[in-house]
């Protein structure tokens, strides 16, 4: 359990909370997704890679995830060697590798973002619902200044356009994947597997 620090100086109390809260969220997030064989860092990466669409480059899920292209071709080179992923040269410009989704990362990534939406909703379940804009807006606006700081430049337009659409799509994996989950889906499916035996 961190230490629960209280300071006078508002300041230092909202960077140690800020700090604490961002460290024990990661904690939770690696606690679900090691249920399902992966890391958190993989998992985004899959998002990144299931939301984009192919073909990927390692560029775009570094410039998605706000990462360094070394970090993120560092956790793809665990992911290929876990078989959760694969790695293609592009043919006309051999500097170009694309990331592939393999079966194995499939059957991982929808009950892992099912029960990773599950642990959202379980944290911020305190709040209401004008208590998470609230939230929002104040996260937005310390990450504009870290992007100022860093100057980053100018920062790429809000991806929006395409949110309720993927939103939808995965509302229907997760549904394929709770109905083929209970216990009556799994029974049928064991008297599936005798009936071809």
């Amino acid at each position: 359990m961190p230490i629960k620090f209280k300071f006078e100086d508002s300041y230092k109390g909202a960077w140690i909370l800020l700090r604490q809260t961002h460290n024990l969220i990661l904690r939770c997030e690696d606690r679900v997704f090691s249920e399902y064989g992966l890391t958190t860092e993989q998992h985004a990466v899959l998002m990144v890679i299931k939301h984009i669409g192919p073909p990927v480059r390692i560029t775009d899920v570094a410039l998605w995830l706000d990462r360094s292209v070394n970090s993120v071709s560092m956790i793809v080179d665990r992911m290929v060697k876990a078989g959760l992923v694969r790695r293609t040269r592009d043919r006309k410009d051999r500097r170009v590798v694309f990331v592939t989704i393999t079966s194995k990362a499939e059957k991982a990534f929808v009950p892992a973002t099912v029960a990773g939406w599950g642990l959202i909703q379980e944290i911020l379940s305190p709040l209401s619902d004008k208590d998470r804009l609230t939230l929002i807006r104040l996260l937005g606006t310390l990450r504009d200044k870290t992007y100022d700081y860093l100057g980053s430049g100018e920062v790429v337009e809000e991806v929006r356009k395409h949110e309720a659409e993927n939103m939808a799509q995965f509302m229907k994996q997760a549904a394929e994947y709770k109905s083929s989950s209970t216990p009556e889906a799994k029974r049928q499916g064991d008297k599936k597997k005798k009936a071809i035996r």
